[in-house]
């Protein structure tokens, strides 16, 4: 697959693009895509979900209120999605993310394949960017992340993302496919900053969820946001991202919108979490995958293995899996955390 120029007229190629994982973002991307030109076909598990987007145009597990674009076609099997297409959008849970991608193979081979999880794997403490490197043959990888609660994609409210790959050329073509007037898409070289960003922000989310749920004030929310993103940032670069991709899009950005926002699962796994709800009982209300929880499994022995700070991550796995009060969370913050304000100063 080579990738085409603009014709003649100036009017932008049009790609046959797979989206694997008919979730609410999955099914966003989706929508954008085919709004601007493109064939579309999404790759849904269930056979059933797939008719009712096929005959209603409605993805009516997680976006039941908005009408999506009637080119769309759904599809259950794998192979039919994936065999034809130029561009591959991965949307799907990271704990399912290795399983997919080696059932479509070699079929992957040659074709941009783009990974939107926001996740780390358990056990090889892999990114998506990494699976895909490691399972596919002469793929063209690029990852794409930022500050996009889906339900405002579908709505049309306007939104930014990064993609992130050393591949300028697919970079510059993800950027012509998804670009709408609501929907601006920058590049970004640091794949890897980009990726651990949008997973890391996770946690926060999580934490600022229970916050809100102890009817936290603005101080000590902007303090949280703040000390998540030091952290953060701190996490990233002991492992080789680069610190000014965390004062991007993918970094504080995304930060900020899951951090503050309801429509932000992991928000409300940890709002759940603050109203004292167990965990099992607050992602069986969720009904969708929050990938905080395993992140914070990954990152705390990660962190523990390489001696880096992070107080926010402690005191949220001590909550969530030694049964600590959830006060202690803040209070142990301001206790142990007077360091500097800024991680990274310019000397």
């Amino acid at each position: 697959m080579s990738d085409r120029p603009e014709d003649m007229a100036g009017t932008a190629s049009k790609y046959t693009i797979a989206v694997l994982g008919g979730g609410s973002f999955g099914t966003a991307l989706a929508d954008i895509s085919a709004t601007n030109g493109h064939r579309v076909k999404l790759w849904m598990r269930d056979p059933g979900q797939a008719q009712s987007i096929n005959e209603d145009h409605i993805n009516a597990r997680y976006l039941p209120e908005f009408v999506i674009h009637p080119s769309i076609t759904a599809d259950a099997d794998l192979t039919a999605v994936v065999a034809d297409a130029d561009i591959v959008l991965i949307a799907i849970p990271s704990k399912s993310f290795r399983e997919v991608v080696r059932k479509a193979g070699a079929l992957l081979s040659g074709k941009m394949v783009i990974s939107t999880t926001k996740g780390i794997e358990p056990v090889t403490f892999d990114l998506m960017s990494e699976i895909l490197n490691e399972e596919l043959d002469k793929a063209r990888i690029g990852v794409l992340s930022g500050p996009n609660l889906a339900r405002e994609i579908v709505a049309k409210a306007v939104t930014a993302t990064v993609i992130a790959s050393k591949d300028e050329q697919l970079c510059q073509v993800i950027q012509s496919v998804l670009h709408c007037d609501y929907f601006r898409v920058y590049a970004n070289s640091d794949v890897y900053g980009v990726e651990l960003a949008g997973a890391l922000k996770n946690i926060y989310a999580i934490v600022s969820g229970m916050g809100a749920a102890l009817g936290m004030g603005e101080n000590t929310k902007s303090m949280l946001i703040t000390r998540s993103l030091a952290e953060m940032s701190r996490f990233g670069v002991t492992l080789g991202a680069n610190p000014m991709t965390f004062l991007g899009l993918a970094g504080v950005g995304d930060l900020v919108a899951t951090c503050t926002s309801d429509l932000s699962r992991n928000f409300r796994i940890g709002y759940a979490l603050g109203r004292g709800s167990s965990l099992e009982e607050a992602e069986s209300r969720l009904g969708q995958v929050a990938e905080g929880v395993n992140t914070l499994k990954q990152v705390k022995q990660k962190a523990d293995e390489l001696g880096v700070y992070m107080p926010l991550v402690d005191g949220l796995h001590t909550i969530i899996f030694e049964g600590q009060a959830i006060a202690t969370l803040v209070k142990g913050m301001m206790l142990r955390e007077q360091k500097t304000d800024v991680e990274f100063m310019s000397r």
